[in-house]
């Protein structure tokens, strides 16, 4: 969907919306976003009962859906992507297991407490603002639930923010961010949005959530992604470079505590007819887990 045809909606709603009285739509708006995180409070707190009951598990990674796509500067695709990635998680053509032998079936490995509805928030008249703040709050219930640590299935590249921002305030202060892809995605505010999948590691380091920032992996990267990497003090590794360089970041030892983690920007309606990259993104979550639960 085009810009265009995205402000055509907003203006829409606007205009549906402007013989209705303020505090009757703020109120209906609050009530929406209080049982969608009602929702995920319950869900959490029933998959976080059942970890402890089971026993033996320190870290327990919880799948958490957030379907949004709408700060694509594109495509919109990757609001579709959540159920895509559990369907290839769970596929009959390959098994459950970990290439360090974890079962995902045990519950102590892995737990889901189902997706963010963003699209019903949304539909309300809820702004960006707010809709940060519903996915920050949902990621913070998760992580009230000891073990339960966030697995964020997005979803375009904007959910990084309230969930690096979330699990940033939780633990205290700003945390090491270790980011795989070809873009660097901290534009200052990219087609006029400071929510764009392209701006959300600005609004990471500008809000002091990370205290380093590893980028590796870049490939397409522009003056200002360059000049806002400096700014910032990001570490930014290119593919250009990557011969160079592999020595180093093979050698960091990169053997931190893995909190929280997130897959964003995989669009279903532009995946292969067998489903390749959703089995990619499956994998990438499959070893996640791995990592993450202990």
């Amino acid at each position: 969907m085009s810009t265009i045809a995205r402000r055509g909606i907003h203006y829409l709603q606007k205009l549906n919306a402007a013989n209705i009285p303020t505090a009757l739509l703020e109120k209906g708006q609050n009530r929406v976003i209080d049982a969608s995180l009602t929702l995920i409070r319950e869900r959490a707190k029933l998959k976080g009962e059942l970890v402890r009951a089971l026993g033996g598990a320190k870290a327990c990674p919880s799948l958490l859906g957030v379907p949004l796509g709408h700060n694509s500067s594109f495509l919109q695709g990757p609001a579709f992507a959540p159920p895509r990635i559990r369907e290839a998680i769970w596929c009959g053509s390959t098994n459950s297991t970990t290439e360090e032998g974890k079962e995902l079936r045990d519950p102590r490995v892995l737990t889901d407490v189902g997706d963010v509805p963003v699209q019903e928030i949304r539909d309300c008249g809820v702004d960006d603002d707010r809709l940060m703040n519903v996915i920050s709050e949902s990621v913070n219930l998760v992580m009230e639930e000891d073990p339960l640590r966030p697995l964020v299935l997005g979803g375009d590249h904007s959910i990084s923010f309230p969930v690096v921002r979330a699990v940033s305030e939780k633990l205290g202060g700003p945390i090491d961010l270790l980011h795989l892809d070809a873009h660097p995605d901290i534009y200052h505010c990219f087609e006029g949005n400071k929510y764009s999948h392209a701006s959300s590691f600005a609004r990471i380091m500008e809000g002091g959530y990370a205290r380093r920032l590893l980028q590796v992996g870049i490939r397409s990267i522009t003056t200002e992604g360059r000049e806002q990497g400096k700014r910032f003090g990001v570490e930014q590794y290119e593919m250009r470079t990557f011969s160079r360089d592999r020595g180093l970041l093979e050698n960091m030892g990169l053997k931190g505590d893995v909190v929280a983690a997130d897959v964003v920007e995989f669009n279903p309606q532009r995946d292969t007819v067998d489903g390749m990259t959703a089995m990619v993104a499956a994998k990438l979550v499959r070893e996640l887990t791995a990592k993450m639960s202990k």
